[in-house]
């Protein structure tokens, strides 16, 4: 199960928003940046991380896609993930725990990132316009004890969000139970297809189904890109 989950700009509550900073507070962020494509300074994203492979941390597809869409659109990326063991190591070949294996979340993260990564503990709103929260069960396990849907509901009250339809519709959106769970917290959903994403202007949170939809790849990339497509609008860079 995933879905992608972004806020951007000035709301600060729990983990997920993030403030604009200030020019002179950009040195630090600048020596961590996975990205700089742009000419001129784009938006300050914070990827955040919650280990490596679905089960059991980071969907590894959408974070990819992530980067690539960030980059395109001219983002300085700063990637972060905790510094904690995982709750446990799933063999992603028979979907069953590893017994008597660990690992670090902050060391899984940093295959996604290729070494460039930041202890979670270090992050500051002041250093960022936008933060990024891809699915997989990790956000769960290791990082915010909810799955990425779920994580703006619980945090803003009353959010707009989507996990795509709300019907399973034949197996093609196996998770569409999660619509409800969203509306029991007292959020709105909006029924989406995989490619597109819905913004909540009044919380500036932007969605995407991604994962929650079992469907072609480049479906679920391309929903990506038009999530972080708002994402960079409503950062206004």
């Amino acid at each position: 199960m995933a879905a992608v989950r972004a806020q951007v700009a000035s709301r600060l509550a729990a983990v997920s928003a993030f403030a604009s900073v200030s020019p002179g507070s950009r040195t630090p962020f600048q020596r961590a940046a996975l990205h700089r494509s742009a000419p001129r300074p784009g938006a300050r994203v914070a990827l955040v991380l919650s280990g490596c492979g679905v089960f059991d941390g980071t969907e590894i597809h959408e974070a990819s896609a992530i980067l690539v869409h960030l980059s395109r659109g001219g983002a300085e990326v700063q990637i972060f993930a905790p510094d904690v063991p995982q709750m446990h190591v799933i063999d992603h070949t028979k979907g069953q725990p590893s017994e008597g294996e660990s690992r670090n979340v902050l060391t899984e993260s940093a295959r996604i990132a290729r070494g460039k990564i930041t202890d979670l503990a270090e992050l500051s709103a002041a250093d960022h316009d936008a933060a990024i929260f891809p699915g997989g069960f990790g956000a769960a396990k290791n990082l915010l004890c909810c799955i990425a849907p779920v994580l703006a509901a619980k945090v803003l009250r009353g959010v707009e969000g989507t996990v795509g339809h709300e019907q399973e519709e034949g197996g093609k959106w196996p998770y569409a139970g999660t619509a409800e769970a969203i509306k029991a917290l007292g959020a709105k959903h909006f029924v989406k297809g995989v490619a597109e994403a819905h913004v909540d202007q009044k919380n500036k949170v932007v969605t995407t189904p991604a994962f929650m939809c079992e469907t072609a790849l480049h479906h679920i990339h391309d929903g990506i890109g038009a999530m972080v497509r708002k994402v960079l609008e409503l950062s206004g860079k």
